[in-house]
């Protein structure tokens, strides 16, 4: 039989090359967005910016929804110069002096001094990291600044500007370059680092990279597009005198609250111990009340306890318990530290008793308007060496752009 004309036969027939081949990877239709949003990351830029400086590079697009900025701070090349070089408390996040975030509008996201937005943030919010790395001085990346009689001064520390509270809720559109999010940051001088500095300081860079889900293959949208999650840094009112009797109160709030975050100072701006070491700073019973009514009246050294339920943020690993007649006692170490002159009230276990960062359903976020009035109680403070003392407040603000979407949107 003859071939018609034009027509392959088997011998002939093939695969033109170069033919793009089926996406295997597609999800079928229907279901939730990070079911069709798979997870990426980009660069954004690398700014060599030293201390007394300013950061505010323009962001790049990226196709998809922004889910946060991953911030490297990285300080190499110190030299000693025949000093021993000590570092400050808050040092290395003390490098930033002042962090703002803010939306393609102009809305503040998180605002705030270094050591409270670049740290105790990832720390307590659950937005960087869980369990052990919750805190990024556990990060492979961390390397504590160099001191001693040989130190050069250098650094390494991570730190992650959080947009998503909830998976897939709470991201920022990235795909728009004339919608993104603006970042800008202070670095601190010398001596915000360093309580000696090394001879010859370090030459630092900061690497900007984007956290983000790629645009989905099929027409479906994260959940609550314009919600937010904000964390801005205020003092509280009025400063605490060592040993008063006295509420302090909070600065007026106006959204959902997953986390609150207290920070208490010394009048040297120094963060302060708690009563159980030196008797300074925090009464030993504080109150937190809302609109007059105490909602949590406790031991501190019970919220102490109750963070490392819900965060494991103070608890002991313990590898190899001393077993006693009497009692086993704690011989491992702090899986993560709680620091100094910090507590917090988690709001996010829905769920649990723990807090499981990004699965979360807000059942049990605190609900304020910009009327709510949120107050800490003394009865009395701790005593402090050098006064007046400041309660500092870093609080998670949710704000809707409708109504909060309760429950798990992303199945």
């Amino acid at each position: 039989m003859t071939t018609p004309a034009g027509a392959a036969t088997s011998a002939t027939s093939g695969t033109v090359a170069g033919r793009p081949q089926p996406q295997t990877t597609a999800e079928p239709v229907g279901g939730p967005f990070v079911r069709h949003a798979p997870d990426g990351r980009r660069a954004m830029y690398v700014a060599s910016q030293g201390f007394s400086g300013f950061v505010a590079n323009p962001m790049v697009s990226s196709p998809g929804w922004n889910k946060g900025y991953r911030c490297l701070v990285a300080a190499t090349g110190g030299v000693n110069g025949s000093v021993t070089v000590a570092a400050t408390a808050d040092a290395p996040y003390s490098f930033l002096q002042l962090v703002q975030m803010k939306d393609a509008f102009g809305t503040q996201l998180l605002t705030g001094p270094g050591y409270a937005i670049g740290y105790e943030v990832p720390l307590y919010s659950g937005q960087f990291g869980l369990d052990d790395m919750r805190s990024p001085f556990n990060s492979p990346q961390f390397s504590a600044v160099a001191v001693g009689a040989s130190g050069t001064g250098n650094f390494q520390f991570p730190t992650y500007f959080p947009f998503e509270f909830s998976k897939g809720y709470g991201v920022i559109s990235g795909a728009n370059a004339a919608l993104l999010p603006v970042l800008q940051i202070n670095t601190a001088p010398a001596t915000s680092v360093y309580s000696t500095a090394p001879g010859t300081l370090p030459t630092v860079t900061e690497t900007i990279d984007s956290d983000f889900y790629w645009l989905p293959n099929t027409p479906v949208d994260p959940p609550g597009i314009g919600t937010t999650c904000q964390w801005i840094y205020q003092p509280s009112n009025p400063t605490i005198p060592g040993g008063a009797s006295q509420l302090v109160q909070l600065p007026r709030l106006g959204g959902y609250l997953t986390m609150l975050v207290l920070e208490l100072r010394d009048g040297n701006g120094a963060r302060l111990t708690e009563n159980g070491s030196t008797n300074q700073g925090w009464p030993s019973r504080p109150k937190i009340v809302v609109d007059g009514v105490p909602l949590i009246d406790s031991l501190f050294t019970t919220m102490q306890e109750d963070l490392a339920i819900s965060t494991s943020i103070g608890a002991y690993q313990v590898s190899a318990p001393t077993v006693t007649a009497a009692a086993s006692s704690n011989t491992g170490s702090l899986a993560v530290t709680r620091p100094l002159g910090t507590m917090a009230i988690s709001r996010k276990t829905s769920m649990s008793q723990r807090d499981f960062g990004l699965l979360d359903t807000g059942e049990i976020f605190l609900s304020t308007n910009p009327g709510t009035q949120i107050e800490i109680a003394g009865y009395p403070w701790g005593t402090v060496a050098a006064g007046p003392m400041t309660l500092n407040a870093i609080v998670g603000q949710v704000v809707p752009s409708g109504t909060l979407i309760q429950g798990l949107p992303e199945v």
